[in-house]
């Protein structure tokens, strides 16, 4: 891909960038964009606040596929996540929408968008995963967190990611998010690299999966009674065969699932047939470090596969700051040193 000169931004779950109280964030975000040269506009429904951007996930679809189909859009930047995108599945598969629409570009995002992801990757599209407009491009500090910045200016710059080391630090979520906190840094905590918990440390494949709070939600309907039967009929997660030779993905939300919540989680994902498949598992670092310990002993309790490598804190997801992580292009993962590559 080439540098990337054009974005479009959508809220394809929450519509909360549209709120009054947010249009400081937004501002801050996009005079940054524009220092990098940018070209940017905001999807026809992505500032219309969060309870019209609720009531209309056909508005939303049709953001999306608009995005895709603009021959003025290099990249589509979500603004954040949430927890209801699902509903754009009749909107984008009930007539092979999404598959007649997608073209070759840039398309970031995490946390619910995990589920917009999957959407892009059952029509063939790779995508890349790890960051977001308000999260990261209107992070209330003097300026973008460095090790966030120097992955976002890499996928920009080139449309894609080379490779990934560890961040030398971590950072605790704000507790507020109001204008008094703009130009605030964040305090720095150090943080350890990456850290193998089982098997071989050098291991390949091609990485997919995203938050695990919301691939829960692909089995259990206690969130929406009707995600997983929506999930079913779309065919919406990679089947066992899909999950051969790859490298899933897993980080945990803001909600900081309990370990009995993370432990069903796995579960699924292991009647799903995933671990059976996959090469290896990378896992995100928790926000605020919360369950970490617990999470890894799970890891290794409920695959099922002590051949299988796991690689625990690694800077992607809800902990900042966050790396970006292609999906679909070809990995090797390195935790000897400390460096996960991707082929071109």
């Amino acid at each position: 891909m080439n540098k990337i000169k054009n974005v479009s931004i959508v809220s394809l779950s929450s519509g909360i960038m549209g709120e009054p109280d947010l249009r400081f964030e937004v501002e801050i975000g996009l005079k940054r964009l524009k220092e990098y040269g940018l070209n940017v506009k905001f999807a026809p429904h992505a500032l219309k606040g969060e309870a019209y951007v609720k009531a209309h996930p056909e508005k939303r679809a049709e953001d999306l596929l608009n995005a895709f189909r603009d021959p003025d859009t290099d990249m589509i930047l979500c603004a954040i996540g949430g927890d209801d995108t699902y509903r754009l599945l009749p909107y984008l598969f009930g007539a092979e929408e999404l598959a007649g629409a997608v073209t070759d570009k840039v398309f970031l995002g995490f946390s619910d968008t995990t589920v917009n992801h999957l959407m892009l990757h059952k029509a063939g599209l790779k995508t890349f995963y790890g960051q977001a407009f308000l999260p990261d491009v209107c992070e209330l500090g003097p300026g973008m967190l460095p090790y966030t910045k120097r992955y976002f200016e890499e996928l920009i710059g080139t449309g894609g990611i080379r490779e990934i080391r560890p961040s030398g630090v971590w950072y605790r979520e704000r507790e507020r998010f109001s204008p008094d906190e703009a130009g605030k840094e964040r305090p720095a905590l150090l943080n350890g690299g990456f850290r193998l918990l089982q098997g071989p440390p050098v291991f390949s494949g091609k990485i997919l999966g995203g938050c695990i709070d919301t691939l829960y939600d692909c089995f259990n309907g206690e969130r929406y009674a009707d995600m997983p039967a929506l999930c079913r009929q779309y065919g919406l997660f990679p089947s066992a065969e899909e999950w051969k030779g790859r490298i899933l993905l897993l980080e945990s939300s803001e909600e900081k699932p309990r370990p009995e919540k993370y432990r069903r989680a796995l579960r699924y994902l292991q009647e799903a047939g995933v671990f059976d498949a996959v090469s290896g598992v990378l896992v995100g670092k928790p926000m605020d470090e919360t369950y970490a310990a617990e999470y890894e002993r799970l890891l290794v309790g409920e695959t099922g596969r002590p051949d299988l490598s796991i690689l625990c804190n690694v800077n992607v997801g809800h902990a900042l700051p966050r790396c970006v992580i292609p999906f679909g292009a070809e990995a090797t993962v390195d935790a000897q040193n400390q460096i996960i590559r991707f082929a071109d």
